[in-house]
């Protein structure tokens, strides 16, 4: 543990702003929940490969403009992409 006040307040910041993303996480997958019982009731195929293109595709647009590397943010939406997709197969074995 650092004693160190500057190192302090960045450390205070950024476990602010991970607490943020997962609150944020946590709200995206309750409504991709849905989204995936949704489809299961209609009978629509869990997953959106066109969706999903056009989403990379403007999220790395906007990686972009907040100097955010753009292959980073293409992982991490995969990922989370990939996840949703599952849960999904989930909601349609139901």
């Amino acid at each position: 543990m650092s004693d160190d006040p500057q190192l302090t307040k960045f450390r205070k910041s950024i476990d602010n702003i991970d607490a943020a993303i997962i609150h944020m996480l946590a709200e995206r997958f309750r409504i991709t929940q849905a989204v995936g019982e949704y489809k299961a009731k209609v009978t629509l195929p869990p997953a959106d490969p066109a969706r999903e293109e056009r989403q990379i595709a403007r999220l790395r647009k906007l990686s972009e403009e907040a100097d955010l590397d753009p292959e980073f943010s293409e992982k991490f939406l995969r990922f989370i992409i990939d996840e949703v997709i599952r849960h999904h197969q989930k909601a349609q074995e139901r």
